[in-house]
């Protein structure tokens, strides 16, 4: 019996040697916290969980495949990762469908979102293409990395999807800002955004986009209509208090008062069914992946690794920050997914797969640098 313990030992030691056990702890712990939430805002259907179990069951099987590539097989890897990734991309604006434009591809079996392959796809081609140059990166350089952000975030916003390719575009730009880039480049870059805002209003934005940046200032102009999600969330935030109104019993939920409340606002049902407790905890378990992410940033052995773990890190924070300040009304809905906790699969599965390239550079580090 004991060699036979021993033996199990064995080789559940080499199944998790390349996998980063205390970003894995804290990647279970959220997913276990999201399955609960969720069979609660789904009422009680088990079928939503055992369906998003399986999603994250896939995202797992990626991270153990992807940690355990070598970063310079990756980096090898990367330009083809990239250039396969924006074939879909291209694909959904002929054979998409989507509520506000042409988001997903039927698959028959599922429903497949390809702008979120860039989230990962997209910061490792800019590291590729930054590692073989002097960094900072000079001028020419930083234009031609901004064409490589340029093209996935111009083919996202034709679907029409701000969100998601305004994280996308983020990912890629904090390559840049990790590989040294001077901070007047983003003010610059802040500035022309600034500047096109007007025309962007008038010729680029869609009839909803507008009701929501709308919405946004004023969400009482409009409490039956386009402001109705964000105050329900709000009042969801509020009524749960310091530690909730317990598991299963928000009625902003199960009441269906909450929109999308499996989904983009997720987020609010765990506020108010346990509190602030339940909200710090979910925040400081964000806070420890994020963190982690850099730690083995610091420790790469080279720069392509540095900038992808870190650049992964980073966005990884932008994404909880984006869905937490669009629940709680201080910033614009933009259909963002709150990590591991909306229901969604290919948002999962991508990130996963993102944490596994992380853990591939913390598994192929220096051993004194571990």
């Amino acid at each position: 019996m004991r060699i036979i313990l021993r033996w199990l030992f064995d080789m559940l030691l080499r199944f998790t040697r390349t996998l980063d056990l205390p970003l894995l702890g804290a990647l279970l712990a959220l997913m276990g916290i999201g399955l609960a939430v969720l069979y609660s805002a789904g009422d009680q259907s088990m079928k939503l969980v055992v369906a998003q179990g399986a999603r994250f069951a896939v995202g797992l099987g990626f991270m153990w495949l992807l940690s355990r590539m070598p970063p310079s097989q990756l980096r090898n890897w990367t330009p083809w990762v990239y250039a396969v990734s924006l074939l879909p991309l291209v694909a959904v604006l002929f054979l998409g469908t989507g509520k506000h434009g042409r988001h997903w591809i039927n698959l028959g079996v599922f429903f497949f979102q390809p702008s979120e392959l860039l989230k990962l796809s997209l910061p490792m081609m800019v590291a590729w293409y930054l590692n073989r140059r002097p960094l900072p990166p000079r001028f020419n350089v930083v234009l031609m990395a901004a064409v490589i952000i340029g093209v996935p975030t111009g083919l996202i916003l034709l679907q029409p999807d701000f969100g998601t390719a305004m994280l996308v575009g983020i990912s890629g730009a904090f390559v840049l800002y990790l590989a040294g880039l001077p901070w007047w480049w983003f003010g610059a870059a802040f500035a022309s955004v600034a500047a096109i805002a007007p025309v962007a209003w008038f010729w680029l934005l869609r009839p909803y986009q507008k009701d929501r940046i709308l919405t946004f200032l004023d969400p009482e102009s409009d409490p039956l209509g386009t402001g109705w999600n964000i105050i329900q969330s709000k009042i969801a935030i509020g009524a749960g208090g310091f530690t909730g109104k317990g598991w299963g019993e928000g009625s902003q939920s199960h009441l269906n008062y909450i929109p999308e409340h499996t989904t983009d606002f997720i987020f609010a049902v765990l506020s108010e069914e346990f509190g602030w407790l339940g909200v710090l905890l979910v925040l400081a378990l964000y806070l420890f992946v994020v963190g982690r992410c850099l730690w083995i940033a610091a420790g790469a052995r080279d720069g392509y690794s540095r900038l992808v773990a870190g650049a992964l890190g980073l966005a990884f924070c932008v994404y909880v920050i984006v869905n937490g300040g669009m629940i709680a009304g201080l910033l614009p809905v933009v259909g963002v997914p709150m990590p591991l906790l909306s229901y969604g699969g290919t948002a999962a599965v991508s990130l996963l797969a993102g944490l596994g390239v992380v853990m591939a550079v913390q598994a192929h580090r220096p051993v004194h640098a571990r």
